[in-house]
């Protein structure tokens, strides 16, 4: 942290702290919602489907508002309405309440998370792979300190964890007020401006399509492998250990296997090697094996660390490209258009996946969906690999620091 300036630290306690305090809520909103509201299934679902919605739905208006506005705006404008997103979920017992405090804490991120990301590659220059590699170490040190604290508090109730969060979320607003120094984003043109010019960048559109199903794959830590942990043991405390396997490689290894890589591949390289060992992650599943009781989760946790380490290879040279293939002046905007694209290939990818799980269970073929997720992997990296093959994208003897060729 020592050798970043003070805006690019700010953001990184700034990430832990969100962190921290959504998922000391968040993972037990739905037994809340459920259980001490007794509300139906269908509507527990509604209320969860509004805040991914509104989130994932907004992300470019986000990040094209952040261009235009400034970045430090809307990082406060979505801890403000986090603030109050979670002090509604805490408080309010009626449905239509709930459904507006979901979608406002959705809204939330919508605005400071393309705003953030920006922030970082806009004070780190040429140092983007470095700080996103720290930008990642303080991402999944709140999500693994964040559901502890929220375990704690839940003797006291769920409304005293939402209001703990919501109080975190208005403290962090005021400190950036103080402590952040704004920085302005692009402010030529419109915002259907700046669509339009995302929207015809081509590199940028071939890649974020390309990468779109890494993010089914990553995203399978909260719905496949969870799964699979309970159906081998019928328990929870797996799960647990699972993304203590998780968050721990990530906290632990991120930095040094980012400089390492640095030193040997270039950015395309490290992405395609990546996406290929995050397919190659979801063969120990596919293996038939009957491993003694003792050790049922290997194949499991074995699935998590190489998933883990894949996304530690990627992520960082991912985060930096998008810069470099969204040019400096729309940095808001493509953060939020990469982020809208993520967002709606892991809700299709979800779906195929529930179904391909549901069918390995009807047809007796328990390797299905294991294997297509491995297949999306390596499809993922044979598209960016020919990305970089295209006569306009051969460049990659540039070192990688983040650069990755234009398609």
């Amino acid at each position: 942290m020592r050798s970043f300036t003070k805006p690019i630290r700010l953001l990184l306690i700034n990430q832990l702290t969100i962190n921290i305090g959504f998922y000391m809520l968040m993972p037990y909103l739905a037994n809340h919602l459920a259980g001490d509201l007794g509300l139906a299934v269908w509507l527990v679902g509604l209320i969860l489907g509004v805040r991914n919605l509104s989130q994932q739905g907004m992300f470019l208006l986000g990040g094209s508002l952040a261009d235009r506005l400034g970045y430090k705006p809307m990082i406060l404008a979505g801890l403000v309405l986090r603030t109050a997103g979670f002090a509604l979920l805490g408080l309010a017992e009626a449905v239509p309440v709930l459904i507006i405090a979901s979608a406002l804490t959705g809204l939330a991120g919508a605005l400071f998370n393309p705003a953030a990301r920006a922030y970082l590659a806009h004070e780190a220059g040429d140092s983007k792979v470095a700080a996103f590699a720290a930008f990642n170490v303080f991402y999944q040190a709140g999500i693994l300190i964040g559901p502890l604290i929220g375990l704690l508090l839940q003797g006291a109730g769920f409304r005293l964890t939402c209001l703990v969060a919501a109080a975190l979320f208005a403290l962090l607003a005021v400190a950036q007020v103080r402590a952040m120094p704004a920085r302005a984003g692009h402010r030529d043109g419109s915002i259907l401006y700046g669509w339009r010019q995302v929207l015809r960048n081509r590199p940028l559109l071939l890649f974020s399509l390309a990468m779109a199903g890494s993010y089914v794959l990553n995203f399978q830590v909260y719905l496949g492998l969870p799964l699979e942990v309970r159906r081998l043991t019928g328990g929870e405390v797996g799960v647990m250990l699972l993304f203590a396997v998780s968050g721990g490689l990530a906290v632990a290894g991120q930095v040094r296997l980012t400089a390492w890589i640095r030193a040997r591949w270039t950015a395309r390289q490290a992405i395609v090697r990546g996406l290929t060992l995050m397919g190659a992650a979801f063969l120990p599943l596919a293996v038939p094996m009957t491993p003694p009781p003792a050790l049922v989760l290997a194949p499991v946790l074995l699935t998590t660390a190489l998933l883990t380490v894949a996304t530690m290879v990627v992520y960082p040279f991912e985060m930096a490209t998008i810069t470099e293939l969204g040019g400096d002046r729309l940095v808001g905007t493509s953060y939020g258009f990469y982020s809208t694209l993520s967002g709606i290939g892991v809700a299709v990818g979800n779906l195929l996946t529930g179904a391909a799980l549901d069918a390995s269970r009807s047809l007796g073929l328990p390797a299905l969906p294991w294997c297509g997720l491995a297949v999306v992997g390596w499809a993922c990296a044979a598209a960016v690999h020919l990305q970089g093959r295209s006569p306009a994208g051969r460049d990659d003897r540039a070192p990688a620091t983040g650069r990755i060729a234009r398609a």
